[in-house]
């Protein structure tokens, strides 16, 4: 029997706001437990909620990006919810009036573009967050997390295989990051994602009984947690056991490589929504819509097809470089200070790159201006400073804040075009190295590169090789 794999993702995007959904408590990340709370976003007796509009603003430009329909009348509703990590039982977010429905991303895979419906972006309030003593029998509670804005974003089961579940969190993260919806962060929760996988007959369109893959953080454990999964649910399916696969919700343990389950997959109305009766229901602006539409910055698709266009970069090349919105934006200043776009993105490609990687950190913090990396793009190309002197004063720039004009005249990196100087010191190398001379006379045409490396050496790098090539050969032939 050939299974095919369904997969649905639910995906949590805390909003860049600076105060929570529904008080003026900080969202700021990495806070003291519970330091940033208040009676309104712990839920007591006698408090009430205030509907922040910046959510609104977010969550319609969300929306927008990422081409969904805006319902300009939508509501909260209350969603009964029984664990500790919501002190007052229930949570305010969407029920049957979302702010946002019936969207779509598309993806490229392997086989081609594709597009992956999105069912409907809703706002709601975050839980806080459990912590399990791993030494004693007890669990301690951060309310901080407590009525942080998220919007979910939830797709229709169109996503066929593990690899383009993966790409399309890259994608929609991407997205989300260019529009400045939210800093997305992984490691800090700021996106983290249910998934919804189930398994068929090839061929058979009804959707089989899926299992839920909770609170998901990095897109490798998404992969690892979903591999197992499939696994999981593909062998019972082959030894005639798919009656075990329940409607549930999964833990992936990542130190076990194994989902575990939690609890029984809920129903809507297990959750007993009902309208929220201290919000009442919400009008989108004309002048948020139409505000959301003019913020909105070229999406990553279209810059890409720019670059190709504009920059004759190739796809491959164009796709790693948007793929990073700072990344991206760091291209363009490069070539703005006057720099060759080819060479500009060459340098990204391979130096930016090797910086990222060795030192840890993320495209935001490389810190070498594009000012001084279109110095050293320029100079290399007008052949004032070779290829080498070029890689030494980059690092030289990050390791000293100096400009590169400033190392090219401590280090006298600035090398010779002077054909007279560079045929003098041929002469030199053909007079010292006689053998060598003989052995290329003789038909040995290898022996061409030593005799440029030693010209090379005599000038410590500072003539034109390619001159230095010219003379020789001239000279030799």
């Amino acid at each position: 029997m050939t299974l095919e794999t369904i997969i649905g993702l639910e995906i949590h995007v805390e909003l860049d706001t600076k105060t929570k959904i529904f008080c003026n408590c900080s969202t700021k990340f990495g806070k003291k437990p519970n330091e940033n709370t208040c009676p309104i976003c712990l839920g007591l007796p006698g408090t009430l909620p205030v509907m922040n509009e910046r959510v609104i603003e977010l969550a319609v430009k969300a929306g927008l990006a990422i081409n969904c329909n805006i319902n300009t009348l939508n509501k909260m509703d209350r969603k009964n919810y029984f664990y500790p990590d919501l002190p007052k039982a229930y949570q305010i977010s969407q029920y049957d009036l979302p702010i946002c429905q019936d969207g779509y991303v598309d993806i490229e895979t392997e086989q081609g573009s594709k597009r992956i419906r999105i069912n409907r972006i809703h706002m709601e309030e975050d839980a806080g967050k459990l912590v399990h003593d791993e030494f004693e029998p007890v669990s301690y509670i951060d309310y901080n997390r407590v009525g942080v804005p998220l919007i979910e974003i939830v797709t229709e089961p169109d996503i066929r295989s593990i690899d383009e579940a993966i790409i399309f969190l890259k994608t929609l993260k991407n997205i989300l990051e260019y529009a400045d919806i939210s800093d997305c962060k992984m490691e800090e929760g700021s996106l983290r994602c249910d998934a919804n996988i189930s398994m068929r007959k090839v061929g058979d369109t009804k959707l089989n009984t899926r299992v839920e893959l909770k609170n998901i953080n990095s897109f490798k454990e998404l992969e690892k947690a979903l591999l197992k999964e499939q696994k999981r649910q593909s062998e019972l399916y082959k030894y005639g056991e798919d009656y075990k696969i329940i409607q549930e919700t999964r833990r992936w343990d990542s130190a076990k490589g194994k989902t575990i389950p939690m609890r029984g997959k809920e129903e809507a109305h297990d959750y007993r929504y009902f309208p929220e009766p201290d919000i009442i229901p919400l009008i989108v602006k004309n002048e948020i819509l139409e505000n959301a539409k003019a913020s909105l910055p070229e999406l990553p698709s279209i810059k890409k097809e720019r670059f190709i266009k504009d920059y004759a970069l190739t796809e491959t090349d164009a796709s790693i470089i948007v793929a990073d919105k700072y990344l991206a934006n760091y291209f363009e200043d490069i070539v703005k200070e006057g720099a060759d776009a080819k060479n500009a993105s060459n340098w990204i490609l391979r130096d930016v790159i090797r910086i990222l990687n060795e030192q840890k950190i993320e495209a935001k913090d490389f810190n070498l201006p594009a000012k001084e990396l279109a110095t050293i793009i320029k100079l290399t190309k007008e052949n004032k400073i070779n290829s080498s002197s070029a890689t030494l004063v980059f690092d030289e720039i990050l390791k000293t804040n100096k400009t590169a004009l400033e190392i090219i005249e401590e280090k006298s990196l600035l090398q010779s075009n002077d054909s007279s100087e560079i045929e003098a010191i041929v002469d030199k190398v053909i007079f010292e190295n006689e053998n060598v001379v003989k052995q290329y006379k003789e038909g040995n045409k290898k022996v061409l590169g030593f005799l440029v490396g030693q010209i090379m050496k005599a000038t410590k790098g500072k003539v034109n090789p390619k001159i230095a090539n010219e003379i020789l050969s001239k000279k030799l032939n």
